[in-house]
């Protein structure tokens, strides 16, 4: 993986990415571990997180697997220990296990609301409690970046459960970098706009996806690899000064107000 960054930007980090068996959980990881880190590759696909260790293994990166499911706290905690036992302390987390839907509020199942937030903001605070705790039990400072969206600070329809919890993401950043600073614990995010992957990349390349497009300035989908100079930003000492922030990284759709 070819970078304009230095390779051993991060090379003193043991981080730990959640969601990282596929999509941008796992181009994080790999983005990562090509700039230095250990990284603890977790989700709930075992299977997924093997072909992503790896895929960072032949690049010559550290990494390992660890199923973690992100609503059970002893999962999370089993998670910590395992990676603490491989690599030592985790000083970065990359909060970015999430679920997704397309369902109109009227129509909305109790279920999918109550499983997104459990996933998406509950899910979040579970992680970054814990990896706070590490770190200030050990007396280290850490880096946190939780992965929100644009839809946590803007308006779409059909995406309720999911905009509310990236918005509850945004402000949860916002309250644990107030917080954690006396701790040398720094809290940010990235806002990703709409990032072409497997997942969404028969919609966005369909009719309704080029529609969308007409509403983003810079007329393009962003790639994972958009979003890698928010992450070393956020995930390195070149942000040492910034907490609280929210990065938004969207090919200017915040800014069109159509």
């Amino acid at each position: 993986m070819t970078s304009p960054f230095r390779q051993d930007l991060l090379a003193d980090r043991v981080a730990l990415v959640t969601g990282a068996s596929s999509g941008l959980g796992r181009h994080f990881a790999q983005v990562l571990a090509a700039h230095g880190a250990a990284v603890a590759c977790c989700a709930r696909r075992r299977d997924k997180l093997a072909e992503t260790v790896d895929t960072i293994a032949a690049a010559g990166g550290q990494a390992l697997a660890v199923e973690m499911d992100v609503t059970d706290r002893d999962s999370v905690a089993d998670a910590f220990e395992t990676a603490d036992r491989a690599f030592g302390q985790v000083t970065l987390l990359i909060n970015n296990a999430g679920l997704a839907s397309t369902d109109r509020a009227i129509d909305l199942d109790s279920a999918v609301w109550d499983g997104m937030m459990a996933t998406n903001l509950t899910g979040a605070w579970t992680v970054a409690q814990r990896a706070a705790r590490d770190m200030v039990a050990a007396g280290r400072p850490g880096v946190i970046v939780n992965v929100a969206s644009v839809l946590g600070l803007r308006q779409a329809g059909g995406v309720l459960p999911y905009a509310v919890s990236k918005a509850g993401l945004v402000q949860m950043t916002k309250a644990l970098a107030l917080e954690w600073a006396r701790h040398r614990i720094r809290v940010n995010a990235i806002a990703p706009g709409y990032i072409e992957t497997d997942l969404n990349r028969e919609f966005l390349e369909g009719e309704g996806g080029q529609a969308l497009m007409k509403r983003i300035p810079q007329r393009r989908f962003g790639k994972p690899g958009d979003l890698d100079g928010a992450l070393l930003l956020l995930a390195s000492d070149a942000s040492d000064f910034m907490t609280g922030e929210v990065v938004a990284v969207d090919g200017g759709h915040l800014v069109n107000t159509l």
